[in-house]
């Protein structure tokens, strides 16, 4: 038998609502948070996935 690899890439997302002055401070600030662990996804973010050979 041969051996093969697999890499599966999940993808997390979530919808964060923050008050700025512009749509790019609204970047800045949810990045910050992030950035910080401020925000941090989990399974409950989860989108979809996918699986293919290398």
């Amino acid at each position: 038998m041969e051996k093969y690899e697999v890499e599966i890439t999940e993808y997390l997302q979530r919808t964060i609502e923050v008050e700025a002055e512009s749509p790019s401070d609204a970047v800045d600030i949810v990045e910050e948070d992030y950035d910080n662990c401020n925000i941090v996804l989990d399974y409950s973010d989860f989108t979809g996935k996918d699986i293919e050979i290398l």
